[in-house]
């Protein structure tokens, strides 16, 4: 019996090697390791909507950036407690600097985003270009 492996033609090869990257888990201690923090994306008729939950980030201290149709939010959360860290016996709360950069799904005007917080989610909304329509060109012949 042979292996049934799913062929989506549509997929970008930024989204593959987005993949591939976010499985990457650096080896160290977890104080010490930054995180990716997960995204929702979808568009309307008019914008490119991105949300990420930030909780516990000053948006201060958020960095968003648009280039060539890739959407790269970086930042870092703070560590407020007084604690030792060999005290804890569990500690799971990412904390430390973040780095996230998407390909977006459409061509976009990246200096007309719009960024809000609130509740701790970060939406960011980034206007659609227009669509190019492709030029005819009459061929002209000599008689």
């Amino acid at each position: 019996m042979t292996a049934i492996i799913r062929w989506a033609p549509l997929l970008e090869p930024f989204e593959e090697m987005d993949k591939v990257l976010s499985e990457f888990v650096p080896t160290g201690r977890p104080s010490q390791m930054g995180f990716m923090p997960a995204v929702d994306m979808y568009e309307d008729k008019d914008n490119v909507i991105v949300e990420t939950q930030l909780a516990g980030v000053d948006p201060e201290k958020v960095d968003i950036a648009i280039e060539n149709d890739v959407l790269t939010i970086k930042g870092e959360s703070e560590k407020k407690s007084e604690v030792d860290e060999k005290n804890y016996y569990r500690k799971e709360i990412r904390r430390g600097s973040f780095y996230r950069s998407v390909p977006l799904p459409a061509h976009v005007i990246g200096e007309k985003a719009v960024a809000e917080a609130d509740g701790g989610v970060l939406k960011i909304m980034i206007p659609k270009a227009p669509e190019v329509k492709p030029k005819t060109i009459k061929i002209k012949t000599k008689k």
